[in-house]
């Protein structure tokens, strides 16, 4: 790419195609695979999960994030949650419930036991919290996920505020300990689901 991805919030109508991009980024990740172990259905059901938290949750509280190319292609795509609002309200719990129930059938009642695992084991201290980074798979490596982080770990260090996410991949530990992150706690989820490792990025000082 000739040129850097530009960063910017996303627009509501942008929901759609940015959780298509999430849900081609995370098609075949670990936390994807045990939930939806169909493909057809994975397929089917991640962009109406991440379009339902996109919608009801992410842009309540300002986090959503692009990363496009020059003629306005989303690269990739970031949900991120402010201190003190990283928790789901009852009404955008209630909002996402049918679109969650539609994406994930059967599966439903274990992605909230693996939701509520992630929310127990969720640290008090006040953060900003990556739920989500993905990158079109056809891009990746064209730094567009890089770009992402970059821009919001940049206003963390601005305002020295902490940042915390949940990695379903181990192999991208190491991606993430280049931008500051450590490894604070490795999650088990219920019913035999995959691993998770928590990790936290205290924020770099700017004198």
């Amino acid at each position: 790419m000739s040129t850097p991805p530009d960063v910017r919030p996303a627009r509501r109508d942008e929901i759609a195609p940015l959780s298509r991009t999430l849900a081609a980024a995370f098609q075949e990740d670990p936390v994807s695979v045990w939930l939806w172990p169909d493909p057809e259905r994975r397929a089917a059901g991640l962009p109406r999960f991440f379009g339902a938290m996109t919608r009801h949750h992410h842009f309540a509280t300002g986090g959503v994030d692009l990363a496009v190319d020059a003629s306005g292609a989303i690269g990739a795509a970031a949900l991120w949650n402010p201190p003190g609002r990283w928790h789901h309200s009852t009404l955008s719990e209630l909002m996402m419930l049918p679109q969650f129930a539609r994406a994930m059938g059967a599966r439903l009642l274990a992605g909230k036991r693996l939701g509520d695992t992630l929310t127990a084991r969720h640290p008090d201290e006040p953060h900003w919290y990556l739920a989500v980074i993905g990158s079109d798979p056809a891009q990746r490596g064209s730094g567009y996920g890089h770009a992402l982080l970059r821009k919001r770990l940049d206003h963390c260090d601005r305002d020295q505020v902490p940042a915390y996410l949940e990695s379903s991949n181990e192999s991208n530990i190491g991606y993430y300990e280049r931008f500051g992150f450590e490894v604070t706690d490795t999650i088990t989820t219920p019913d035999d689901g995959p691993t998770l490792w928590a990790m936290w990025r205290a924020p770099r000082s700017r004198g």
